[in-house]
């Protein structure tokens, strides 16, 4: 789908190409060292197969003992499911409450359909998101020490300290509430092509995304560090349904259900730095002086066999999961969710992502803890508000120490 973009928007594209190009000088040649390295890695993943896909203990992660092979690994690839982070007993349990909490509030005779065009007009249509972020199991899991725990040690791959300052606070959690996903055994489902999420035309429009990649945007692709979290707190999406008002090191989602990789799941490039491989493409000489390889605000940043086919055959699906085990992603990475055809079993998770403490994640969080306090959808997501009238939705006294700092509360 092609999104006519306004000619204020093609304006200022035109221009912070051209000062992007006489910034960097050798925007041809700098593409072409880019573009060597992703080769070398997307030749490396499809070599690994599906071992370019990290997994690693929750009960390592808790004692420390991860092996320096898989943080390697991680920090490499950019991802990584953490088996274990619950028990299987305590999230079949939620899973049984979800559909428990839905079935009470009669959710499947109210819901009216998709109210915003959440995944901006990729080519594949939604998986079964239902608009749900504040049951009880929710709530447990954000909270959980457990999540905490394995929500730490992701933080810690990222340089919070640089530039003089201190960007987050790799220990301490804001909330992010977002939805849940259930999906019936037998379905037949499109799910999503690829994309980025948290900012199409914004990564070389707005001027703190081009502090976040200024390596890249000034010729010195060789220092860019996909995990230095400089000025990335500082970004203000351009208000859209799929702007996002924090800042996730990791987007990432629990289990409550086996999934094998054939079953329509997440698929990852897990290569963090491919990031300046799309900046860069936009300032070649083929993409129209006003385009930026299709980007357009409101609108994630779509990843396209017509403009970016050297990545794709790196998409890899994320190993069989268990209920329990947790799926993580860089903030950056590119992902898709595979189609399905007469799904052999349930495919259900709680999007639960790592949002440190920062400014910006406190000021959401805060806002998010008057939502929760009405039972209204966060600030993020359309207003759909099927909770506000749910008797059973969790209350302040579901909230632990942890929940309610969460929530600025």
């Amino acid at each position: 789908m092609v999104t006519a973009l306004p000619a204020d928007v093609r304006a200022a594209i035109r221009d912070t190409k051209a000062r992007l190009r006489r910034q960097i000088g050798d925007v041809a040649g700098l593409f072409a060292e880019v573009e060597k390295a992703m080769l070398e890695e997307v030749h490396a993943v499809t070599s690994a197969g599906a071992a370019a896909f990290p997994v690693v203990q929750y009960d390592d992660v808790a004692a420390g003992t991860v092996p320096t092979t898989v943080m390697d690994a991680i920090r490499r690839r950019g991802c990584a499911v953490v088996r274990g982070t619950f028990p299987r007993a305590q999230a079949e349990s939620w899973d049984a409450e979800l559909a428990d909490y839905l079935a009470r509030n009669n959710f499947a005779g109210t819901y009216a359909g998709p109210a915003d065009d959440v995944f901006g007009g990729l080519s594949s249509s939604k998986p079964q998101i239902y608009p749900i972020y504040w049951s009880r199991p929710q709530l447990q899991a954000r909270q959980s020490d457990r999540m905490t725990t394995v929500r730490t040690f992701l933080n810690s791959f990222w340089r919070n300290e640089s530039e003089g300052r201190v960007w987050f606070d790799p220990a301490r959690d804001t909330g992010y509430p977002d939805r849940i996903r259930r999906r019936e055994p037998g379905s037949s489902s499109k799910g999503l092509s690829a994309h980025t999420d948290s900012g199409s035309v914004e990564r070389w429009l707005l001027p703190a995304y081009q502090r976040v990649f200024r390596h890249v945007l000034a010729g010195r692709w060789s220092s860019y560090d996909p995990w230095d979290a400089a000025h990335r707190t500082e970004v203000d999406e351009f208000e859209s349904t799929v702007m996002c008002s924090a800042f996730r090191t990791f987007q990432g989602w629990t289990a409550l259900s086996d999934m094998r990789p054939t079953d329509g799941v997440l698929h990852v490039v897990p290569i963090p730095s491919a990031m300046a491989y799309l900046l860069l493409r936009a300032l070649q000489d083929d993409v129209a002086e006003d385009d930026l390889c299709g980007a357009a605000n409101g609108r994630v940043l779509a990843v396209t066999e017509q403009w970016h086919s050297l990545l794709l055959p790196a998409l890899t699906p994320i190993p069989a999961v268990e209920p329990g085990d947790t799926v993580w992603w860089h903030c950056d990475v590119i992902h898709s969710v595979a189609d399905v055809s007469d799904q052999q079993r349930w495919g259900n998770v709680m999007y639960i992502p790592a949002a440190p403490l920062c400014e910006k994640n406190a000021r959401y969080a805060a806002d998010c803890g008057r939502h929760f306090l009405t039972g209204t959808s966060p600030g993020d997501f359309a207003a759909e508000d099927y909770e506000a009238a749910w008797p059973d939705r969790a209350t302040l006294a579901d909230l632990t120490d942890t929940g309610r700092a969460q929530l600025g509360l």
